[in-house]
Parts: C-alpha cells; sequence; structure tokens
C-alpha cells in the first residue's frame, strides 16, 4: 500500500501545511501521472461543474485542463483542518490560446484515507482575466515565499 506523508489525523499546523505544500509543488509539475498518485484509485473530485471519478479520469482531466491552460503556476493556502480534512484556498496564472492571460481564484475541501492519499476532492473556482503585467505567480513558488499568505 502507498503512503504519502504525512498522514492524518492532522494535528499541527506544520503537517497541514506541509501536506498543502506538496500539493501545490505536484500541481506545479503539470504532471497528470504525478498528480494522480496523490489520491486513492478511487477518488471522487467535484471540479466547478464537472464530477471525476478515479486516477484514470483524474488524469484524462488534468491533460486536458494544461493543454487548455497553458503556463499554469498555482499557489495554495491553507484555511482550515481538523482530523482526516482541510480546506485551502488557492489561485493560479495562466493563458488561453489567444494569449489572454486569467488568474483563477478557488476554495477546496480534501478528504484523506489512512496513508494520506486524497480520496475526496471538492473545488470551487472562479476565473478573471488580467492583464499580462498584472501577473504575479510566476512558476512554482520560491522557498523564500512558502508559507505566504495568498494576496486577494
Amino acid at each position: 500500500m502507498t503512503t504519502r506523508p504525512p498522514v492524518p489525523p492532522f494535528t499541527t499546523v506544520e503537517q497541514a501545511r506541509a501536506k498543502v505544500q506538496a500539493a501545490e509543488d505536484a500541481w506545479n509539475t503539470r504532471d497528470p501521472e504525478r498528480v494522480a498518485l496523490a489520491y486513492t484509485p478511487d477518488s471522487v473530485w467535484r471540479n466547478r461543474d464537472r464530477w471525476v471519478t478515479g486516477r484514470d479520469e483524474i488524469v484524462a482531466f488534468l491533460t486536458d485542463k494544461w493543454k487548455r491552460e497553458q503556463d499554469y503556476a498555482l499557489r495554495k493556502e491553507l484555511w482550515g483542518f481538523r482530523g482526516n480534512r482541510m480546506a485551502v484556498r488557492f489561485q493560479y496564472e495562466w493563458h488561453d490560446a489567444d494569449g489572454r492571460w486569467w488568474r483563477s481564484y478557488g476554495n477546496e475541501l480534501w478528504e484523506f484515507d489512512d496513508e494520506g492519499l486524497m480520496r475526496r476532492r471538492e473545488a470551487g473556482i472562479n476565473d478573471v482575466e488580467i492583464a499580462e503585467a498584472d501577473r504575479r505567480i510566476f512558476g512554482p513558488r520560491p522557498e523564500e515565499e512558502r508559507d505566504q499568505a495568498l494576496p486577494f
């Protein structure tokens, strides 16, 4: 059985932040196969208005997402945690095929199994078009910016 530390129950802020940072780091690779390994084989997602179930669907979903959302770069922030659940807020920036830049804002609810794999993810996301000059997320988060709060 695969274990993805830290594992629940999450009892300290440091543990919870480490889990959030690990998720941010993985998503910033834009590698659907790698990202999918952090989820249970039967993981269930609600992403915006779409339901995704299982690793194969996660890989297909992320492959399509990162074809559309080009130069995707993400930041996540711990909002709260208890036991095997977390609330996270996030922002990411990307551009579409026409070169328009977007910042996507959202919140996620996460539930983990005993091995630290995510078995449930619910995400609400809103997109705001931005000027390229207004970008503030450029690739993976540098070490010196970890644990910094996201701006509004």
